[in-house]
């Protein structure tokens, strides 16, 4: 974790190959069916997180 302006910043790694992916979050972020694109593996799911906490989004598009 990286502090920055005394905030504690993440990147986020793509949850499948464990590559890094180009989007930074702050310890306060809440992010609800968030669209994460790998640009390693070229491969897009939707996400959760909050206080860090990462969790990929199992429900089918509607």
């Amino acid at each position: 974790m990286v502090t920055v302006d005394n905030r504690e910043t993440l990147w986020l790694y793509w949850p499948i190959c464990n590559s890094k992916t180009r989007t930074k979050v702050y310890k306060t972020t809440t992010l609800i069916n968030f669209p994460l694109f790998c640009p390693k593996c070229k491969r897009e799911t939707a996400i959760n997180i909050v206080k860090l906490k990462m969790s990929v989004n199992t429900e089918p598009d509607a």
